[in-house]
């Protein structure tokens, strides 16, 4: 039996960057999680699950008010609590705190202090993939993403999405995590988990970190 898989992801990037699309494919993808021969639950979890309201595209993690604000650092530590207590297992985790910064400094101009939360990830292996793309590519993106959205008019101003990459990729700059840097310009989902993989296996991060005294 060969050394256990339990590779911690953080998906960034604003929308038109196929993070969902490629958390998925990486939950499937044999030199990230092994080879499967059948199917069973699936790790993948979202910042942008918008539990926090009992409406479509509702408020959530990322773009709670500032009324809610108690509600969603207890999350934010309920989350990182599991991960603490579940630190054998994989996690594909698709956007997640440099979202919530970018869009509470965004909308109501308050910059949330998560070194907390990343002084805890850093134990459990967590790294950073940085979905970007360059600005030419987000019409082309945009008409993919049309065929198939149910709330396609976020997508009508590509200027915002350029301006929120800029937002990230200085958000994640100043990340503690380890951090790769991907670019997704050409719509290639199953490249970009094999670059995804590649670092990963170069970087020891499909494997737990040795805890000392421990396995």
């Amino acid at each position: 039996m060969g050394k256990k898989l339990c590779p911690k992801i953080i998906l960034e990037g604003t929308r038109l960057t196929w993070k969902t699309e490629i958390a998925f494919a990486l939950n499937e993808h044999p030199r990230v999680v092994g080879a499967r021969k059948y199917r069973y639950h699936s790790p993948v979890i979202s910042g942008e699950w918008c539990g926090f309201t009992n409406t479509p595209w509702g408020r959530g993690l990322i773009n709670f008010n500032p009324d809610e604000e108690g509600q969603a650092i207890e999350t934010y530590e309920t989350w990182v609590r599991m991960f603490e207590l579940q630190r054998y297992y994989s996690w594909i985790v698709d956007r997640f705190h440099l979202s919530t910064r970018a869009f509470q400094e965004r909308e109501h101009g308050k910059d949330y202090d998560f070194t907390w939360l990343e002084d805890r990830l850093v134990p459990l292996g967590f790294v950073l993939v940085f979905c970007n793309r360059s600005e030419d590519s987000f019409k082309a993106a945009r008409k993919r993403r049309l065929k198939i959205s149910g709330n396609p008019g976020q997508y009508d101003d590509l200027s915002f999405f350029a301006k929120e990459q800029k937002q990230m990729r200085r958000l994640v700059s100043g990340s503690r995590l380890p951090t790769l840097d991907l670019d997704v310009s050409d719509d290639d989902v199953s490249a970009a988990t094999d670059r995804i993989a590649d670092w990963l296996e170069e970087t020891g991060g499909l494997y737990a970190p040795v805890q000392a005294g421990g396995d």
